[in-house]
C-alpha cells in the first residue's frame, strides 16, 4: 500500500470533521434530537411528526456543502469503478442495515459516540468491523483490485 501524498488533505478534512461536529451540536441543542441522517431522511418521509422544516434544511445543507465547498477548492477527481447494479445492490445493504442497526455512521459514530452511548459504541463497532471484513474479502478472498 502506498499513499498518495498529493492527494493527502489534513486541512481540509480537520475543517471538514469540525464542522461536522458543531452542526451535530448546534442540531442537538437547537432540536434536542442527533443529527444521526437516516433518522432525519426516514422522519422527513412520513407524514406524522413535526419539524419538517428543519429537517430539509438540514439535509439541503448537507447537499449543498460540497457545490460551495467546489468553487472555493479544487477537489480531487471522483472514480467509482462499479456499475449501476453494484451500486443499486450496495444501497440497498446499507439502507437495510441502516434501518437494522437503528442508526447510521452520523447518528451512531459522531452523535452517539460523543454521548458516550453503549449502544452506538457497539454499533459503530460492528459496522467498522463489517468494513473491514468486508475489504478483505474482496481484495484477498475475491482478488477484486479495489
Amino acid at each position: 500500500m502506498s499513499i498518495d501524498w498529493s492527494a493527502f488533505t489534513p486541512w481540509s478534512a480537520l475543517t471538514g470533521g469540525a464542522l461536522i461536529g458543531l452542526a451535530a451540536g448546534l442540531f442537538i441543542l437547537a432540536n434536542g434530537r442527533i443529527a444521526g441522517i437516516s433518522g432525519l431522511l426516514g422522519s422527513l418521509l412520513q407524514r406524522e411528526g413535526g419539524g419538517h422544516g428543519e429537517k430539509a434544511l438540514f439535509l439541503l445543507g448537507l447537499s449543498l456543502s460540497p457545490l460551495l465547498w467546489m468553487a472555493v477548492a479544487d477537489v480531487p477527481q471522483v472514480r467509482i469503478d462499479a456499475g449501476w447494479p453494484e451500486l443499486v445492490i450496495a444501497g440497498l445493504l446499507v439502507g437495510a442495515g441502516t434501518r437494522y442497526g437503528a442508526g447510521c455512521t452520523s447518528g451512531h459514530g459522531v452523535c452517539g459516540l460523543a454521548r458516550l452511548s453503549p449502544r452506538s459504541l457497539v454499533a459503530t463497532l460492528a459496522f467498522m468491523a463489517a468494513g473491514f471484513f468486508t475489504v478483505y474479502v474482496l481484495r484477498h478472498v475475491l482478488g477484486g483490485g479495489l
